[in-house]
């Protein structure tokens, strides 16, 4: 039998009913939302790929751009066309390697075949070899001897040779390393080495040459070099050193100096005038040459 519900039952029943449908609502509305917020994430997402995308892209078609000299030029697309038209067949290159190694295989086996059929060939021409080189060693002992013996004879003519002095070897450095002209026309009047004077003043060992000439006459220079001194004092009075590599040239009693120390002059250049300054007797050219330091007679170096 139906129980019969009072009327405070029913209301509460209804309140009961009204709530719990109350709380399924909200839970539906809650999972939509959180549905909601997943779609949004995934769309953010969505969009920062397809940015970085884009500017990928964009970086790209600029380097492109700005290399397109060279990713369009002849030379480049020839490389790609090679590259692309290189076919490589395999089968073809295992066979050519598989032949290639077969062929080695006969080679060594013909050359074994050829060395045992030598033996005997070598056992037979041995000793005509044997006798061959026992000849051979004959005639380099025979040379050997007249070597020993041609070089025994150059020694004794070198030994018999007189060594050079040392001012043949100067004159010899000298004329390999420095050209030289006369520096002036003129008549000499005193020659190089001992000479005989009355006057006290003038030395008798002469270091050089005089070479007489009219006060003024130009002197020009012998060779080319540096001034390494340009003086007015000592018994040179107004003279001139000119250096060049281990030789050296002495100009002296000059009358006037057309170079000063440290100049650079050529040869031929007009560098003094023939003068009578110093401890001279008349107007001449003392001509000097010197090779590290070493007085070296001017006649023997060229004619004047």
């Amino acid at each position: 039998m139906e129980r019969i519900m009072s009327v405070e039952e029913k209301i509460r029943r209804a309140e009961e009913i009204y709530a719990r449908r109350q709380g399924n609502a909200q839970m539906k509305t809650a999972t939509v939302t959180i549905n909601k917020e997943n779609k949004k994430d995934v769309k953010l997402l969505k969009k920062m790929v397809i940015q970085i995308l884009l500017s990928l892209l964009i970086y790209l078609v600029i380097s492109v751009i700005q290399n397109s000299n060279y990713i369009f030029s002849k030379d480049f697309l020839n490389k790609i066309n090679e590259i692309l038209s290189y076919d490589m067949n395999f089968t073809q290159m295992y066979n050519d390697l598989k032949q290639n190694i077969e062929q080695g295989i006969n080679n060594m086996k013909k050359n074994n075949n050829n060395e045992t059929g030598n033996i005997d060939e070598m056992a037979i021409g041995g000793a005509e070899e044997i006798t061959e080189i026992e000849e051979q060693s004959n005639e380099q002992e025979v040379d050997r001897t007249e070597n020993n013996n041609g070089q025994d004879n150059i020694q004794n003519e070198n030994s018999a040779t007189e060594p050079l002095s040392q001012e043949e070897q100067d004159i010899l450095n000298i004329k390999a390393t420095t050209s030289f002209i006369k520096p002036i026309s003129g008549t000499i009047t005193s020659r190089f080495g001992e000479r005989e004077t009355n006057v006290s003043t003038i030395p008798k060992n002469h270091t050089g040459i005089d070479i007489a000439a009219n006060i003024g006459t130009k002197i020009i220079s012998s060779t080319e070099g540096e001034v390494v001194l340009a003086s007015e004092e000592g018994d040179y009075g107004k003279h001139l050193k000119v250096q060049i590599g281990e030789v050296s040239i002495i100009y002296a009693h000059c009358n006037n100096l057309y170079v000063k120390q440290g100049d650079k002059i050529t040869q031929g250049q007009e560098i003094a005038e023939v003068g009578s300054t110093g401890n001279s007797t008349g107007p001449h050219l003392h001509f000097e040459i010197r090779f590290s330091e070493r007085i070296i007679d001017p006649e023997k170096i060229l004619e004047l």
